[in-house]
């Protein structure tokens, strides 16, 4: 896939976890969120939506989660005007499967792609279980993505379901706030690590992930940059190329 610019731009974004932490809060990040993709939508070539949009999302077969009604109303006022825009699965939301494709006509992507901007050439995912470390995260995505596991977690009735999985999220970012999710870590930024082992194989011009809740602009290898996204709870971080550059923003 090659996508041309024609003087517009391209827009990442990632981590909005809507639904956390309460419904209340995630309301006014939800109006925010469409507030910026109202901002963006004249000048948008396409708008790359870069895992856990969802702080949980789980697919039934005749049932999806309750909420984000404006959010999805926007998108398909997006898809409406002839904008293409691209889903990625992150580990909240992981359980996505087709609604958005047969509503919407929306691409859904449960792995990092690569894709062709101008002619660069980006690797975009949510970056969940990449890289050295988070063996335990590992573990657990290999049980989670199980197509038995998930059929079981199907015949559970919703409410029970998501109560439970929303419990699971909750200690999930306590867990986070432990490890201290939002401090740099050098060497140690997983993601950065699986970059630069990567470029060793194959050039990208341009990592695109979320996941680490961190906006960060990192070199790898002589011409190639890490770039992170950062999220949406805090920080309303967002990432944009012009043909030429790829610069973090933040919306006010």
């Amino acid at each position: 896939m090659n996508i041309s610019l024609n003087n517009k731009k391209v827009f990442f974004a990632s981590d909005f976890h809507l639904g956390a932490p309460d419904n209340s809060s995630s309301m006014i990040r939800e109006k925010k969120i469409i507030q910026w993709l109202k901002s963006i939508e004249n000048d948008a070539a396409a708008i790359f939506l870069v895992g856990d949009i969802f702080d949980f999302w789980f697919e039934y077969d005749k049932v999806i989660p309750k909420g984000f009604i404006r959010f999805m109303g926007k998108i398909a006022d997006l898809r409406d005007k002839n904008i293409p825009v691209f889903f990625f699965t992150g580990n909240h939301d992981l359980w996505m499967n087709d609604y958005f494709t047969k509503e919407l006509q929306i691409p859904v992507y449960h792995h990092p792609i690569e894709i062709l901007i101008e002619n660069k050439k980006f690797l975009i995912g949510h970056g969940d279980g990449l890289g050295p470390g988070d063996e335990h995260y590992k573990v657990l995505k290999k049980i989670f993505t199980n197509p038995f596991c998930q059929w079981l977690f199907k015949w559970l009735h919703p409410d029970i379901g998501v109560r439970l999985a929303h419990r699971w999220s909750k200690n999930s970012r306590i867990t986070n706030l432990k490890k201290k999710e939002d401090e740099f870590k050098g060497e140690d930024e997983w993601l950065w690590a699986y970059c630069k082992d990567l470029i060793q194989k194959k050039h990208f011009d341009y990592f695109i992930f979320g996941h680490r809740h961190l906006p960060l602009e990192l070199p790898v290898g002589k011409n190639s940059i890490y770039f992170n996204l950062g999220e949406w709870v805090n920080q309303c971080s967002y990432g944009v190329f012009d043909g030429k550059e790829f610069e973090l923003k933040k919306f006010h």
